[in-house]
């Protein structure tokens, strides 16, 4: 596994930091001011906020100031002072801009101006090689067919360059990923762990179900974290729900505009770092900020699948969100600002009782990667924002209480599957491509800068809906499958994540798969299959791609398969995606076409049928009149015979 080394500027008097041929990488890593600045004056808050955002694109500068150093650098070393003294002389006059700022407006921060100085953060990479071997590390191949050369692509455009690796920490566009990065997930134990639920707590759940981005909107900004700046998170944006989501949007935009969601009423914006295949190809935003300029390179991936459910909480009943509230889960800086905000989850269809926080998974053949994000669910009662974003809201302790003055609030937990191969570590990716979530430059793509955000634009009707249903220990909304709160035993807890025994790959140990307490999912009844009907053939490729709209989105692996997908263990039983038809349908898992047709009837839309007469079974009826009217003709052929024969 990789070594992270820490040096500063000065560090043993060297003023040369030796990258390139010598395996060794460097980023830059500099204090993040919007942890200090937890408390800014309202008035301030727009000036402070464009002027965080300047300290992102100026330490996003050096770190391509200090790739190009190493690229250029015969012998393997750069001169680190070149690129940490510009840059600290530029944040220093930004963090005085934004103690002005706040000085003007309220009282004068003190000590911000030691957070200007930056140093170069080392990282030993190991080789590709060396974190390839082992039987563990199985590849899926699958029969597809893979473009070689991400390896050597040094600007992100997809060209070769000269048979020689970037010099930097690898990956498409050389700022990442390596093969440390990545971990078999049968090599991990099974780790998530439920809280028990008191009498009284809220069980239910409410589905949204909002498509998976199939129609591509995209873009680098971050409303919350950086409103009014363009390219403001550095790196592509998902986004489901909300169809006005960029920097310049305002509370008026967003409750006006279009939503992607089966629900009109759930006007809410989810987004999330894009995952990318380091395959060389040569994206929409190869050439721009936020893309291939700031090393975010190769083919954006769309989900499989996305699941939203907003949960209840572990001892008591849950309030209602109150309207434009923002969350940011996880940290994007969590590689140089350690792990305290850091809240990535990483796991593989079958096994996500097993979660990986600093690991890309490695998944077995039949198994997709997962991407699970968890809100925070306590509420400070007052604020829909704070100035680092984060202190207005709270994650629940392990038994579901909130801090002190915090009340609980419906848990949102996103769950991003992606029908992506393992890459093949032994080349560098060449053979089967890297994946990695895009990132800001100097976070190397690293899997723990994973995080995702939401903000609250549900209609007041359709969240008291939600709180309603969750604490009566129901399983609602569009997505919603049938669960334990409607039709099963609402005492088991409608709403809980059922901790099934994934079955896993069939070489793994079994004792490993298991859960500690597993249980059972509900069964659910079959619909039959009208008589006649050929049986649908399952198809040898990858599924299709979701068009976006809830009914196409429905995607799972076949439940007969030894590598079945359980729920996530933090999915609730009722939880919400757009499943529920096809679970019920035997065979119509693996089947994106079978899947589509159960959704549009469970919809109510009506759909053409599909495949010839035989394959529907809607031509039985139409058999007879085929037969009625070969006889008619025949006796029709006879009759004149016989007319002619008597002539």
């Amino acid at each position: 596994m990789a070594v992270n080394v820490f040096a500063s500027a000065t560090e043993g008097g060297n003023t040369a930091v030796p990258l390139g041929s010598s395996g060794v990488a460097a980023t830059i890593d500099c204090p993040d001011l919007s942890e200090r600045l937890t408390t800014v004056p309202q008035a301030a808050r727009p000036e402070v906020d464009t002027e965080l955002a300047r300290l992102d694109q100026q330490i996003a500068t050096a770190y391509g100031q200090l790739q190009e150093a190493a690229r250029g650098a015969d012998d393997g070393e750069v001169d680190e002072a070149a690129v940490l003294d510009p840059l600290e002389r530029e944040r220093a006059a930004t963090i005085e801009r934004i103690v002005a700022a706040v000085d003007k407006a309220g009282d004068r921060p003190e000590g911000l101006d030691a957070e200007a100085a930056c140093a170069l953060r080392r990282t030993e990479a190991t080789t590709a090689g060396a974190e390839s071997g082992g039987p563990e590390q199985r590849q899926r191949q699958d029969g597809k067919e893979q473009e070689a050369g991400n390896g050597d692509d040094a600007d992100g455009t997809g060209q070769d360059a000269g048979g020689q690796r970037p010099p930097g920490n690898g990956g498409q566009a050389g700022n990442g990923p390596v093969a440390g990065d990545y971990a078999a997930i049968e090599s991990v134990r099974p780790n998530a762990v439920e809280a028990p639920r008191r009498d009284g707590a809220s069980n239910g759940s409410f589905a949204t179900s909002c498509g998976v981005n199939a129609e591509g909107l995209f873009n680098s900004d971050n409303l919350i974290a950086a409103p009014g700046v363009g390219n403001g998170a550095h790196h592509f944006h998902d986004y489901v729900g909300n169809q006005d989501n960029d920097a310049f949007s305002s509370d008026e935009d967003l409750a006006a505009a279009d939503t992607s969601c089966a629900d009109r009423g759930d006007k809410s914006s989810y987004y999330w770092p894009v995952l990318r295949l380091q395959n060389g190809t040569v994206e929409q935003d190869a050439q721009s900020p936020g893309g291939g300029i700031e090393g975010n390179a190769g083919e954006i991936v769309t989900p499989a699948e996305v699941t939203l459910t907003f949960e209840g909480n572990e001892r008591g009943k849950v309030t209602e969100m109150p309207r434009l509230l923002r969350i940011i889960t996880g940290d994007a800086k969590a590689f140089v600002n350690g792990d305290a905000n850091a809240n990535a989850s990483w796991s593989c269809t079958g096994f996500e009782d097993r979660q990986l926080k600093d690991k890309y998974p490695l998944c077995p053949s039949g198994s997709d990667v997962v991407r699970t994000f968890t809100f925070q669910s306590c509420w400070d009662g007052r604020n829909i924002d704070s100035a680092n974003h984060r202190t207005h809201v709270a994650f629940a302790a392990a038994d579901g209480s909130c801090p002190d003055g915090f009340r609980p609030v419906p848990r949102l937990v996103q769950r991003i599957v992606y029908d992506v191969d393992a890459p093949s570590l032994q080349d560098g990716g060449k053979t089967v491509p890297l994946f990695a979530v895009d990132s800001f430059p100097e976070q190397l793509h690293k899997p723990v800068t994973d995080h995702s955000d939401f903000i609250n634009v549900f209609d007041e009707d359709l969240m008291r809906e939600m709180v309603d249903c969750i604490n009566t220990g129901r399983a609602c909304g569009a997505g919603a499958s049938p669960g334990p709160g409607q039709g099963g035993d609402p005492g088991e807890g409608a709403g809980e994540a059922p901790q099934e025994q994934p079955t896993g790959d069939p070489g793994a140990n079994p004792g490993e798969d298991a859960t500690d307490e597993p249980t059972e999912k509900p069964t659910e009844k079959p619909i039959e299959e009208p008589t006649g009907a050929a049986p649908t053939e399952e198809p040898t490729g990858a599924p299709q791609q979701g068009s976006g709209t809830p009914e196409d989105d429905a995607r799972q692996t076949d439940p007969a398969s030894p590598s079945a997908e359980p729920r996530a263990a933090t999915t609730p039983a009722g939880a919400a995606d757009d499943r529920s038809a096809a679970e019920a349908v035997p065979g119509a898992e693996g089947d994106a076409g079978a899947r589509e047709d159960v959704a549009a009837g469970a919809a109510g839309e009506p759909r053409a049928p599909q495949g010839g007469l035989a394959e529907t079974g809607s031509g039985l009826g139409l058999w007879p009149a085929a037969v009625g009217g070969v006889l008619f003709a025949g006796g029709c052929v006879l009759l004149v015979r016989s007319r002619r024969h008597a002539r």
